[in-house]
């Protein structure tokens, strides 16, 4: 039996979760702190809420389940898991109108699913952090988006990421002009967004097949290699004021016009979004969708927001070595030794101590048989990359203390029972050298 994940999804070692929790905590203090408040939706959604929003290539990789009883027999399915996280917020917005502020904004963390093709970075499980803003058409909007996004990076140690700037009016517009007929501008879009991983040749043959003309398609590419904003229409005067605003927050230096961004997407309306890293490809990316909570509402209500990559995000950082040395760090700060059964309570009690005293402290399960399996306890808490070990002896209880051995050093020493955890925290904040600071007298 093959004792692997299903290919696109994966296990999470604990120095998996660790690292994946300190990047969402990262994102979710950044996002708190421009007011945002947290949301969850299920991973089950009614088929009929993802249909139809995404485009005929979205539509192909949502995961159906198939409904229950007739539905193995049949193919039907009524449920799928989620796509993304836009599409349910929508359509809880729409269901808890009157329960919400006039401007929701709104952050989630959660996993969706693509049945999409697995590759570096890509996965078919895998979460997304979003951020979005529901009630407002201002400029403002996209500027704290890419502003908080910004500082997500900035805090996370990145410093040479690119936030790609566009709008859907300006794409349109550069289509018409190109000759690419309104009816497959969707077609079109959906070809150039793949522009950084097919190239060039490979978006023209792409369009050709949609049944956009070579010509055309050449001349829309052309349009898109320019980097000036156009003048003179709604959309130009939008860009032309996020980019401005942008230069009084923490995206300042990172946002640039980027004409061939396209976004795929197709409930996108107006300005578009995307992270670039040279080298590395996108960390997350999102847009306006002034159209999507309409669909589920019938009532047109303004929309923004931006979605981050954890995954992506994940690897690059693994990639660059960009973790502290902390969420590096795997096991606990002090492993606690059971010295012969008798003291079993005993060094239950001082692992209790320990931990009230703010430190890890794992018990080490198997008594040491007065001392015999001392090496063992030593090796294990070595391997667990922890840097110190207690022992307390029928002697120790006796007086009150206990022997610390720091497994970095191989020095020994001996602290006061009740002064050992304070004794261990200043040792750890001591860079380990050779020579141990003496353990506090008993008295």
């Amino acid at each position: 039996m093959n004792t692997g994940p299903a290919r696109g999804m994966r296990d999470f070692l604990p120095e998996d979760v660790r690292r994946r929790q300190y990047v969402i905590d990262v994102v979710r203090r950044v996002y708190e702190r421009y007011g945002f408040e947290p949301l969850e939706t299920p991973a089950l959604e009614n088929i009929e809420t993802l249909t139809g929003k995404y485009g005929e290539e979205g539509n192909q990789l949502i995961y159906k389940v198939l409904k229950r009883g007739e539905g193995e027999a049949t193919g039907q399915a009524d449920l799928a898991l989620r796509y993304d996280l836009t599409v349910p917020l929508a359509r809880v917005v729409a269901d808890n109108r009157g329960k919400l502020p006039r401007f929701f904004k709104r952050y989630q963390i959660q996993p969706v699913w693509r049945a999409d093709r697995p590759a570096r970075g890509r996965f078919r499980e895998f979460y997304q952090c979003d951020v979005d803003a529901i009630g407002s058409t201002s400029a403002v909007v996209e500027v704290e988006m890419i502003s908080a996004v910004s500082e997500v990076l900035q805090s996370l140690g990145f410093r040479d990421f690119v936030v790609q700037l566009n709008h859907r009016g300006l794409l349109t517009a550069m289509l018409d002009a190109a000759g690419v007929e309104a009816g497959k501008h969707g077609d079109a879009l959906v070809a150039i967004d793949k522009l950084d991983k097919i190239g060039r040749d490979g978006v023209i043959d792409d369009m050709a097949a949609r049944g956009i003309s070579r010509e055309a398609a050449q001349s829309a590419l052309d349009r898109a290699a320019s980097d000036e904003v156009p003048a003179g229409s709604a959309p130009a005067e939008n860009i032309s004021a996020i980019l401005a605003l942008c230069e009084n927050t923490p995206a300042k230096g990172h946002v640039k016009f980027t004409p061939r961004l396209a976004r795929g997407l197709s409930y996108y309306t107006g300005a578009i979004m995307e992270i670039a890293v040279e080298g590395i490809g996108s960390l997350g990316g999102g847009g306006r969708y002034d159209g999507l909570i309409g669909m589920f509402s019938g009532e047109q209500i303004p929309a923004c927001g931006f979605s981050l990559g954890l995954e992506r995000i994940l690897v690059v950082m693994g990639e660059r070595n960009m973790f502290p040395e902390h969420v590096q760090a795997a096991g606990p700060d002090v492993l606690v030794t059971i010295f012969d059964e008798p003291l079993t309570a005993e060094s239950l009690r001082l692992a209790t101590e320990l931990r009230a005293g703010g430190l890890r402290a794992e018990i080490y399960s198997e008594p040491l048989r007065g001392g015999k399996d001392l090496g063992k306890a030593f090796k294990y808490a070595s391997a667990r990359k922890t840097r110190f070990a207690t022992v307390l002896g029928t002697s120790e209880a006796d007086a009150q203390t206990v022997k610390i051995k720091d497994l970095v050093t191989g020095e020994q020493a001996v602290a006061s029972r009740s002064a050992v955890a304070i004794w261990i925290k200043e040792q750890m904040k001591i860079r380990p050298t050779s020579d141990l600071q003496p353990p506090p007298s008993a008295s």
